[in-house]
């Protein structure tokens, strides 16, 4: 990793440990020199949770390095709610981080969420019944969606009240059908310009020069949200975020500044998922320590399985492959079993097909499939992170035996090890 700007990506369906390593890559005690964090996928749904010097906090728009006093940078990929990130910085301030949006930059370019596509996303969600795909309530997917077919709001429009009103008006006309049907509401449009005007006020909207600028002061960490396996074009249909989470966004901000990224893919020792969607190793009978992880409204049951090699190689492929691993959650109870393999209506199966990418009917095609696989578990070795990194193919660069940064080690574990 030294010498490289540095793309952390959950290669699972998230939870996988994010959060903590970002902190850790931004503590002095790692040896890195970072500029800032740059979040290049989600928004506000992202839970990232960091424990460090006695504090806890879990990161949704701010970058995972705040409590080492990194800035952050939300690029043009993400979708920035104000309302939850002023609610964000004033949580950052009272553990004690001094005026945390003096740490923010944020790109003018990213998409607004607003009360309006939250309160449409809890509508939607709320009318599929028992059908629900596991969203997290947090207005997402109606803001990409929105945006695919209409003048959406963005962040620079915060700059401009004239227009951000025009947009959310046009915004709230055309959810209002959806919206009126159902018990969720969001504020006048008059007050939600004030509140997007005192926004634009506190905290710097930048251009597309702000990354060259972190990069030349040093190591930049681009730190994904949620999980590859569900990924808006690569995640198993319709249990997915729209988001593109697999790292090609940081690869092409890279790219446009002429630098290359280390891809650093972090997972479990077990597997984890909220809510609906495939998952061919879970295991009610597990029991792991979840402290910040429990089942949410929309999001559904925090669900526990055993480590999924298939699924592992499956993400590491359409990510177009990492560089090396961080392996999280050492120190978990029981767990013993990790699936080498599957068997689908009687068939061997020890890989998922990854297709051609933006292909939604093959990834419906995969959760199918999923839903039918029962795993072949295999007994991993006391010391896993050799094991993995031979099944992989991918050397392990950093592991943990717990949440802090003390419990974090850089580690030399090659793919012949």
């Amino acid at each position: 990793m030294s010498g490289s700007h540095i793309i952390v990506v959950d290669l699972g369906f998230g939870d996988a440990g994010k959060g903590a390593t970002v902190d850790w890559l931004c503590a002095p005690e790692s040896g890195f020199e970072v500029a800032a964090v740059v979040r290049f996928n989600g928004g506000a749904q992202a839970a990232h949770n960091v424990i460090a010097d006695g504090r806890h906090h879990t990161f949704a728009q701010f970058g995972s390095g705040t409590f080492a006093g990194v800035p952050t940078l939300l690029s043009r990929h993400m979708l920035v709610e104000p309302i939850a990130l002023a609610a964000e910085a004033r949580g950052l301030a009272a553990l004690g981080v001094r005026d945390p949006l003096s740490l923010l930059r944020i790109d003018g370019r990213a998409l607004l969420t607003t009360p309006i596509h939250i309160a449409a996303n809890r509508a939607r969600e709320d009318a599929r019944g028992r059908a629900r795909h596991g969203s997290c309530g947090r207005g997402i997917g109606e803001t990409a969606g929105y945006a695919l077919a209409h003048t959406a709001p963005t962040v620079s429009d915060c700059l401009r009240p004239r227009v951000l009103r025009r947009k959310l008006r046009a915004l709230a006309a055309y959810y209002e059908p959806l919206i009126a049907s159902s018990e969720h509401r969001y504020e006048p449009i008059d007050d939600l310009v004030d509140m997007y005007r005192e926004f634009a006020a506190a905290v710097p909207i930048v251009g597309d020069d702000q990354l060259a600028r972190f990069a030349r002061r040093g190591t930049v960490v681009f730190e994904g949200a949620q999980g590859v396996l569900l990924d808006e074009w690569r995640g198993f249909h319709p249990h997915t975020t729209w988001s593109t989470v697999e790292p090609c966004n940081a690869h092409a901000m890279l790219a446009e500044i002429g630098a290359r990224g280390y891809v650093l893919g972090v997972t479990r020792t077990y597997q984890t998922r909220h809510g609906a969607g495939p998952f061919p190793t879970e295991d009610p009978g597990l029991t792991l320590p979840e402290p910040h992880n429990a089942a949410g409204r929309y999001q559904g049951e925090f669900r526990l399985g055993h480590l999924d090699t298939v699924l592992l190689r499956y993400a590491i492929e359409v990510s177009g492959g990492v560089d090396g691993l961080a392996v999280n959650h050492l120190d978990a109870p029981g767990r013993r079993y990790a699936a080498t393999g599957y068997t689908v209506d009687g068939a061997a199966w020890d890989r998922v097909p990854a297709g051609r990418g933006r292909d939604l009917d093959h990834q419906r095609e995969l959760t199918r499939l999923l839903a039918r696989a029962e795993p072949v578990l295999a007994e991993m070795p006391d010391d896993p992170v050799p094991w993995l990194a031979r099944t992989l193919g991918v050397p392990v660069a950093l592991t943990a035996d717990g949440p802090g940064r003390r419990h974090r080690t850089r580690t030399a574990y090659p793919v012949a090890a």
